[in-house]
């Protein structure tokens, strides 16, 4: 049951680690002021309603597009190695302490220790209960 727990805890924090430093973006297309389409790793598709220049040099009037783009960019984590040297002093006690508890917890026990082995029983002179005559029944 431990092997277990722990192959799913070290498969949860390979997890964490691994989207924790992912880097990606998130691209919106807006037509006017609905979003028309998503997109992750890739660049959203657009509506089809781009604006074109005017093809006749008499016309000086330009239409507004009414299209854009948005793009959201998420920063993964760079560093993952924290030094020891940025923590204080009782940080480092903290961390200690926990890690010598921690290795403690999941040492083996070994169940044939016996400690009374190399001491010997005392002597009977003499049976008690049969002087004074006392049975416990």
């Amino acid at each position: 049951m431990k092997r277990i727990f722990h192959k799913i805890m070290s498969l949860i924090m390979a997890f964490v680690v691994l989207f924790s430093t992912m880097s990606f973006t998130i691209d919106m297309h807006y037509c006017g002021d609905t979003l028309v389409d998503t997109a992750i790793f890739k660049k959203a598709e657009n509506c089809g309603m781009k604006m074109r220049s005017a093809s006749s040099s008499d016309c000086s009037i330009e239409k507004k597009n009414c299209c854009s783009d948005e793009q959201l960019l998420i920063d993964g984590q760079n560093e993952l190695k924290t030094s020891l040297e940025r923590l204080t002093y009782e940080q480092q006690q903290i961390v200690v302490s926990f890690v010598l508890s921690y290795i403690d917890l999941f040492e083996g026990f070994d169940g044939e220790i016996n400690s009374f082995r190399e001491y010997k029983p005392p002597l009977i002179v003499r049976q008690i209960f049969k002087i004074d005559e006392t049975y416990l029944i």
